[in-house]
């Protein structure tokens, strides 16, 4: 019977498809961490106390994918180039979602628009991102390879998400709650597409690696139409919701270091 778990389980238990499958993480973590720290640096001046917390949230994603190079070799494989069509965070921002690379490679300041356009960016992707690693969190947290990674990548995602949430109502309630609400809307109509066309693209690649057969790979794909089926008509609206999270502060203070995976 297919399932999350079963499913993944497979991908962990073949080096070439767990390689793709860190590479391709690794990749997306380590542009989230490099547009981060530019729009920390670039942060309006009226914006001093939300620049460490940018910050922050860069050195995180940084150290994510540090984990996940660290888990390819802890098995001795080597990242592998990520393939065009699986690279989330370049397909979103050729959508013209958040923020351009060429306006972050420039010196010229952000102005408080931007940062608002990057939080509500944030907020979007950082709710797949917190999904996505709550399910491996679910099946995979006392895993004695990956188990401690996963912890530890679950938990500072959460905090990303409370970060967004409690920042955006901060500029909600600073008179930009109708700008918010449009650009949030944008995202995730936008992000819901573009996880559909990945998640398709590395599914068959992975089915391509793993050998699956057509039967499988076709109920697979069906599966995330599916989703994208439920996202589209109504599911994409808990990507713009705000509500002040339980914890306060999630990015305050300096960013833990990466365990050794050796």
């Amino acid at each position: 019977m297919l399932s999350a778990k079963s499913l993944f389980q497979e991908i962990l238990d073949n080096d070439e498809s767990y390689r793709l499958f860190c590479s391709i993480a690794a990749g997306g973590e380590s542009q989230g961490g490099w547009e981060n720290a530019r729009i920390a640096a670039l942060a309006p001046a009226g914006e001093s106390a939300l620049a460490p917390k940018i910050a922050r949230h860069g050195a995180d994603e940084d150290k994510h994918g540090r984990i996940f190079n660290a888990l390819m070799k802890k098995r001795g494989l080597e990242p592998v180039e990520v393939p065009p069509d699986t690279d989330y965070t370049m397909l979103l921002e050729r959508r013209g979602i958040g923020l351009a690379h060429d306006r972050l490679k420039s010196d010229q300041p952000l102005t408080v628009r931007d940062i608002v356009t990057y939080l509500a960016h944030s907020r979007v992707t950082e709710q797949r991102a917190s999904e996505q690693m709550d399910l491996l969190r679910r099946h995979f947290a006392d895993h004695p390879d990956i188990g401690r990674a996963v912890r530890m990548i679950a938990a500072d995602e959460d905090n990303h998400l409370a970060y967004c949430h409690e920042e955006l109502l901060r500029f909600a309630h600073a008179g930009h709650g109708r700008a918010i609400q449009r650009v949030l809307r944008e995202c995730a109509l936008a992000e819901i597409r573009i996880y559909r066309d990945v998640s398709l693209a590395v599914m068959a690649r992975m089915g391509r690696v793993l050998g699956w057969s057509r039967a499988k790979a076709a109920v697979l794909a069906a599966g995330i139409h599916a989703v994208y089926v439920y996202e589209r008509a109504a599911g994409w609206r808990r990507m713009v919701t705000l509500k002040m999270p339980e914890r306060r502060g999630a990015l305050n203070g300096p960013a833990t270091t990466a365990p050794e995976f050796a």
